[in-house]
């Protein structure tokens, strides 16, 4: 009842079927269900950016800073005609929304259309991330940065959009991000993220144990798939390498390399990892056919980095290295080619 009243008292309130979850901090949020009201809405169809590609405009900058929009979609104001469709009962009696509430169809893509139109410029000239209600401002001098921050907050205050500082770090040499720990030379996930890896209980069959080759190997597996791996920021300007493999008929797996300068010495880098289980469909394939697959999927997976980019990919598989050239009636085989 607390919450309710001072929602109240600002002006926010919440739909019948509201229920309270948690933010990170314990604190409690209102959400509604408004399944019903989203069924008569119409599809947003604006883009919202993708993580990776986003972290990735911040190769090479020194300083960054993240700034998080203070219960964002409440700082989207309801038109009064539409008030009437967001209402809570309870026996302090009948509320309607004055500002957005959580849980309505489309207000992330909303919000991020309203961001991105707000701050155009500043986007464009390639010093400022938007991913809904994030924000992140980076730059190669300190000079800059501090002209960057105050010119996002100067576009802020007319408009009344505040940012929580609790969730603000400025001028910072590596910080969270995103679900990354993100520094302009490198990309680490979340720790906490890999956990299902490690409390993952030790193989009981002979056939799984055969694929890790006892619990010594076991044990190593899982130490590397759960230590965050130190991933870099791509180059554009280089040629990448796509390592590909079809492991055991099960899954499909790649990774993409590049090598660059890191602390004044060459070196090959992983910039991401990826991998999916074989659809039922997919694991009646030969060998050669799967290693194609695998490879198709990880060209259609990462296009964003090698489409119209020099790469090289490996294989274990020699008769793919021949795929182009290969003669055969195979209908899969023959639209793999002209994919590749």
């Amino acid at each position: 009842m607390d919450l309710i009243r001072k929602i109240r008292h600002n002006g926010i309130v919440e739909i019948t079927t509201s229920s309270l979850i948690t933010w990170n901090d314990g604190k409690s949020r209102l959400c509604g269900d408004f399944r019903a009201l989203n069924n008569y809405k119409k599809s947003d169809r604006y883009c919202i950016p993708r993580i990776p590609h986003a972290l990735e405009k911040l190769e090479k900058a020194k300083y960054i800073t993240k700034m998080d929009f203070m219960k964002g979609f409440h700082q989207n104001g309801v038109k009064p005609n539409s008030m009437k469709l967001l209402r809570m009962i309870c026996h302090m009696g009948i509320y309607e929304y004055t500002r957005m509430p959580f849980g309505i169809k489309n207000e992330s893509s909303n919000f991020q259309m309203m961001i991105d139109t707000r701050f155009q410029g500043e986007i464009l000239e390639g010093w400022m991330v938007v991913y809904i209600d994030d924000t992140i401002i980076y730059s190669e001098t300190w000079e800059y940065h501090v002209q960057y921050i105050d010119r996002v907050l100067s576009k802020c205050t007319p408009i009344n959009m505040k940012f929580s500082l609790k969730k603000c770090n400025f001028g910072q040499k590596e910080l969270w991000a995103l679900g990354h720990k993100v520094s302009g030379l490198s990309l680490a996930i979340d720790q906490n993220k890999v956990a299902a890896v490690l409390q993952k209980p030790v193989p009981k069959k002979i056939k799984e144990m055969q694929y890790f080759l006892g619990r010594d190997a076991y044990e190593r597996i899982k130490n590397e798939l759960t230590n965050a791996p130190v991933l870099i920021l791509p180059d554009f300007e280089s040629y990448f390498k796509l390592y590909i493999d079809a492991a055991c008929s099960q899954r499909l797996g790649a990774s993409l390399h590049q090598r660059q300068i890191v602390v004044g010495e060459p070196r090959e880098g992983v910039i991401c990892y990826i991998s999916r289980k074989l659809k039922y469909s997919d694991a009646r394939y030969g060998a050669t056919q799967t290693e194609c697959l695998c490879l198709v999927w990880a060209l259609g997976k990462l296009h964003y980095y090698l489409e119209g980019a020099v790469f090289e990919f490996y294989t274990d598989c020699t008769e793919l290295k021949s795929l182009l050239n290969m003669k055969t009636t195979n209908r899969h085989m023959l639209r793999w080619q002209i994919a590749i």
